[in-house]
């Protein structure tokens, strides 16, 4: 790396020929293109972007959901990402020479809030789940107004659902209705409270699977 005093032509930034240009704490500086050689990922390098792939698919699409409820940003790491990483380390398994998600420890969200208490779920016909809880309000700073956040997820056929808002805590009970296309399909189930404002939330409880009727 070299820095360099603006000629004629000025400062520049981007690539020219094998040099690259950029501005750096204040000063020109210019660069050699760098170059590849040849590289053959370690198998351990393989697993880790074959787990990173998992995690990044099945969490893409409730994005809107672990977003915004896991946890706070730290640094330039977004919520996202420290949700990403979580499942990395913690929700991604091997079965049978193949990384798959490990559904009893995914979390859709992280927080200290207050989580479901004593939770129960039936299927109900009409393609409902019933949940129900107790109300916890009044400990830590659970409050009866917290709204609830649910997401269901059909393996086979890569689908999710999600519920946010459709109860409060002190509601106690929630019908989660499902499309009428899902009748007979098996879904996984997780939920969570979120405060009103949306500002925290507590860490998110796996249900367990259940199939539509």
């Amino acid at each position: 790396m070299a820095t360099y005093e603006k000629g004629i032509l000025g400062g520049f930034s981007g690539k020219v020929g094998n040099v690259v240009g950029a501005r750096w704490r204040g000063k020109d500086i210019m660069r050699s293109v760098p170059v590849r050689g040849a590289y053959t990922p370690t198998s351990e390098q393989e697993a880790q972007r074959e787990k990173f792939s998992v995690v990044i698919k099945f969490l893409t699409p409730i994005k809107p959901v672990v977003g915004k409820y896991f946890g706070k940003k730290q640094g330039d790491k977004s919520v996202f990402n420290l949700a990403t990483s979580y499942h990395l380390l913690e929700a991604v398994q091997e079965v049978s020479h193949e990384w798959v998600m490990d559904y009893e420890k995914v979390l859709i969200s992280k927080g200290e809030l207050r989580g479901l208490a004593d939770p129960s779920v039936t299927s109900e016909p009409g393609q409902v789940l019933a949940l129900s809880w107790e109300d916890n309000s009044g400990q830590g700073y659970a409050d009866a107004s917290d709204q609830l956040v649910a997401v269901a997820y059909n393996e086979s056929m890569n689908i999710y659902q999600t519920f946010i808002a459709d109860a409060s805590r002190g509601a106690t009970t929630a019908n989660l209705r499902l499309p009428a296309f899902m009748s007979g399909l098996e879904v996984t189930l997780w939920a969570t409270f979120a405060t009103a404002n949306g500002k925290d939330a507590a860490t998110s409880t796996y249900l367990g699977v259940y199939t539509i009727s």
